[in-house]
């Protein structure tokens, strides 16, 4: 019988899990899907709406065991630079997803903004890491659908 999902568990809220699943940024925002864990069982997360996970998080199966959601790495930007406020601001112009450290800002590759902010003075290097944006100022996840 195929194992389901019809819950989330948010980051702590657990002692042990039974299994991973490794989801980049993209694929951790779902509300119906197939995913395959690290040990190689399928599950249906079937949810009630869209939902935006982070690493940490955990999908409750319908017999209780949870499987952890890992952030997958993914090909990415990190930017530095003098001016690290004024570099978010743009970044946050133009609704890019940021991840905010205290030393630099990260985000995901993309030559056109890579472009603008070597014009602002920023360093942009390429790495390879889980990318964690910062969430909507409205609630848990990602903002979608604001108006302006």
């Amino acid at each position: 019988m195929l194992a389901t999902s019809q819950k989330i568990r948010r980051n702590g809220q657990w002692d042990e899990t039974h299994g991973t699943v490794m989801l980049n940024y993209e694929d951790r925002f779902l509300r119906r899907r197939m995913l395959r864990t690290a040990q190689n069982e399928e599950f249906l997360v079937d949810l009630s709406q869209t939902t935006s996970l982070d690493g940490g998080d955990a999908f409750e199966l319908a017999d209780g065991r949870l499987i952890e959601v890992v952030a997958a790495e993914e090909d990415l930007f990190a930017v530095t630079g003098p001016d690290l406020t004024r570099l978010a601001w743009h970044i946050g112009n133009r609704h890019t997803p940021c991840q905010i450290e205290p030393d630099r800002l990260v985000i995901r590759r993309d030559h056109v903004i890579r472009d603008m902010l070597l014009k602002l003075g920023a360093t942009v290097q390429d790495i390879r890491a889980p990318f964690n944006p910062e969430g909507g100022a409205y609630g848990h996840g990602r903002t979608h659908g604001h108006s302006h």
